[in-house]
């Protein structure tokens, strides 16, 4: 039966009505002045969590990890990395955030380990050791020249290629991450049902509430291993998503993964468990309800990146090569995925930040001093009042924004970023493109996955109350002007703003979690205007994106609709002020 046949109007459930607060172990809260956010750290912030009123806890990965790519290169699923504590903290984080009436989700990352886990130790220990084919393992082919080269051509996620060389077995493995990222052999089932027992049920046994699942499109490959067709001459390696992401047997993986390990638990209040999957290069709403129609059983809803790849160039050799976009292009994003569920029994996210992109301010708003509490403001009227389910990023709630661009590149830390600047740096010498290194360090300064793991700012003290050492990334130069403490005080901060902003969406969750969405005015430039239908029930968005006065959409406000909220104290009546967001009611 096609998704398409699914109700008009979307059975209700927990979690889609559920407001998510990602937290990144590393950057969240130090309890020991090691300078690594940790859980004891998170746990003495756990009356902070609950106060914001959210619902599920997100927390990116804690398991044991040599952090080459910050967690995402697991080298044990079932320990934790020892700065960040032990198994029995995550247990106790687990506990409180049950007493608090909050749910606890983790990362589930699966498609690759680190090669320091044992199961790749194990496989790269000889061509006939059992767990050989637990990874993708390939002899090495030769040009005309009797030359050594990769089994593909294939470009990877990090810039350079997707194999490497391994001198013990004379044979090159598949990553599509670093090559410290190897990806696991999903075709092999013993390694399916290791994931299983080592992975999920592990921690489902330890009362979790569900996973953010990483990657989740990317488990099956052709395992023919094509070469890519030839799209940059000046290089060996070429872009192929569609030899390694939607695979043949994705679905399938999905599927068994759900009905043989997931559905056999509940959430600590007897609902069901949560799924919600990283799914990237899938732009077809077809291809999307294939993963999350409720019939399907796989996924219960994915994360789409078109809003957050806003400014990001073609392909993942131009990932930074920041391309210039404007307002029409965001609300198309918006509409197209609004609008993907509509008439099926699908669902979807809302988001604006997480772990791999710049802070949102910084990007679709202005984070000049006299404009970036209204941005903040602003942007969580735009998403908290649209459909799905909401996700929010640690310091998104105070309005937390990019580092400053007079910071070198020395300080940022993250892999991508430094692969990627190391390949503008290698081009501009040697003239291949002598403006890369310019224009990639621009894109860096916008976009890079660092700006969103700066050190959370608590407070004024030194290293903004995130930790008494010497903090494993540098901490904003303005923590003192942007912190949590400053703005619990102050009823008028982007904290006290996101808060009401969140009560209103419980309240109203008819017209804003639930109902269907119309774009109004969808050439307009300067404003994002958009009506919300629920039954009888209506509202209407109206977004200032610019620092000048703006007229009122065309449409206009109904008799019947009052002001629910507005990102100013005062309101003009024939204009809407620079980056000021509101909405009406009926």
């Amino acid at each position: 039966m096609s998704p398409h046949a699914g109700p008009l109007i979307h059975t209700r459930t927990w979690w889609k009505e559920a407001t998510f607060y990602q937290i990144y172990p590393a950057s969240f809260k130090d309890s020991d002045g090691d300078g690594w956010g940790d859980i004891p750290g998170i746990l003495s912030k756990i009356n902070y969590l609950s106060s914001l009123g959210i619902d599920v806890v997100w927390l990116s990965p804690m398991f044991d990890s040599p952090q080459i790519d910050m967690g995402y290169d697991v080298s044990n699923y079932e320990a934790t990395y020892a700065p960040y504590g032990t198994v029995e903290d995550v247990e106790r984080l687990i506990e409180a955030c049950h007493v608090h009436g909050m749910k606890i989700i983790l990362d589930l990352v699966v498609n690759h380990t680190s090669d320091q886990h044992d199961w790749f130790k194990e496989s790269r220990s000889s061509k006939s050791n059992p767990k050989r084919d637990w990874y993708f393992w390939r002899p090495a082919r030769h040009d005309e020249q009797g030359n050594p080269l990769p089994p593909t051509n294939w470009r990877g996620y990090f810039a350079g290629g997707t194999w490497t060389w391994d001198e013990h077995t004379q044979e090159y493995y598949l990553h599509l991450y670093d090559t410290s990222q190897p990806d696991l052999n999903w075709e092999n089932e013993e390694c399916r049902k290791a994931i299983y027992n080592s992975a999920i049920r592990f921690w489902l046994d330890k009362g979790i509430d569900g996973f953010r699942v990483d990657t989740v499109n990317k488990y099956s490959k052709h395992v023919d291993f094509p070469d890519a067709p030839v799209t940059d001459s000046n290089a060996f390696i070429q872009p192929a998503a569609q030899f390694w992401c939607n695979g043949p047997r994705i679905h399938e993986f999905i599927k068994e993964m759900n009905t043989t390990v997931l559905s056999e638990y509940t959430t600590y209040d007897g609902q069901p468990l949560v799924t919600v999957g990283e799914l990237s290069l899938t732009p077809d709403p077809e291809d999307v309800l294939r993963y999350v129609s409720a019939r399907e059983k796989e996924l219960d809803m994915v994360f789409q990146f078109d809003v957050t790849h806003l400014g990001q160039g073609n392909g993942f050799q131009d990932k930074y090569d920041f391309a210039r976009w404007k307002l029409p292009e965001m609300k198309r994003i918006v509409e197209k995925w609004q609008a993907f569920i509509e008439g099926t029994d699908g669902w979807t996210t809302v988001f604006i930040e997480n772990h791999d992109n710049g802070r949102s301010v910084s990007r679709f708003g202005n984070d000049a001093p006299e404009w970036r509490e209204k941005s903040a403001k602003m942007l969580a009227l735009c998403f908290l009042t649209q459909t799905g389910t909401l996700f929010l990023y640690q310091g998104q709630e105070i309005g937390m924004i990019n580092a400053p661009k007079d910071w070198s590149m020395e300080e940022y830390k993250d892999v991508e970023t430094q692969n990627y600047w190391k390949e503008a740096v290698q081009s501009s010498e040697s003239r291949v493109d002598p403006t890369c290194e310019e224009r990639i360090k621009h894109g860096l300064q916008l976009m890079a996955r660092d700006h969103a793991r700066l050190p959370f700012q608590w407070d004024s003290s030194a290293n903004a109350g995130f930790t008494t050492g010497k903090p494993w990334m540098r901490v904003h130069d303005l923590y003192k002007e942007i912190n949590a403490e400053a703005q619990e005080k102050d009823s008028e901060s982007v904290l006290a703003f996101y808060k009401r902003l969140l009560r209103l969406r419980k309240e109203y969750r008819d017209v804003f979690v639930y109902g269907t969405f119309e774009l109004l005015d969808p050439e307009n430039e300067g404003t994002f205007a958009f009506r919300k239908h629920y039954q009888e029930r209506a509202a209407l968005v109206v977004l200032n994106f610019t620092a000048g006065s703006q007229p009122i959409p065309g449409q206009g406000i109904e008799r019947d609709m009052t002001l629910l909220a507005s990102s100013y104290q005062k309101i003009a009546l024939d204009s809407i002020q620079p980056f000021e967001g509101r909405v009406y009611i009926n």
